[in-house]
């Protein structure tokens, strides 16, 4: 499980949500391999605004595909979200906040860890 992945500050691989069940390996945490082209890798707390910005952008997280075994996200919910997607509502402004002990330091290629910082909810 996990492999020992590590967080962003360098520790242990947090959990990030398992109601609803999130990461590319629906384990609860945002673990990542060379199989998850979109490195889900960024554990976000999610807002009615990213919900909104992300469907209009193509990427629906708040309908259910039970097909899919997708629930369907509202706000509230921790989810592992893909760092590209994370990155694109950063430029936009509307960046969900950010459960940095459970975003994967995999994360780090592609956002700054001072953006994340800035949207963490677990930073005092």
């Amino acid at each position: 499980m996990g492999g020992g992945q590590r967080n962003v500050l360098g520790g242990p691989l947090g959990s990030c949500s398992e109601k609803p069940m999130t990461g590319f390996f629906r384990d609860g945490c945002c673990n990542t391999s060379d199989e998850d082209f979109g490195s889900h890798t960024v554990c976000v707390l999610l807002t009615a605004e990213f919900l909104e910005f992300s469907k209009a952008h193509g990427n629906d997280l708040s309908t259910p595909r039970p097909e899919f075994g997708f629930p369907g996200l509202r706000p509230g919910d921790r989810w592992c979200l893909c760092a590209a997607r994370w990155r694109e509502a950063l430029h936009a402004g509307r960046a969900p906040r950010v459960v940095l002990n459970a975003t994967n330091e995999a994360a780090l290629l592609i956002v700054g860890l001072d953006d994340l910082k800035r949207h963490a909810v677990d930073l005092n």
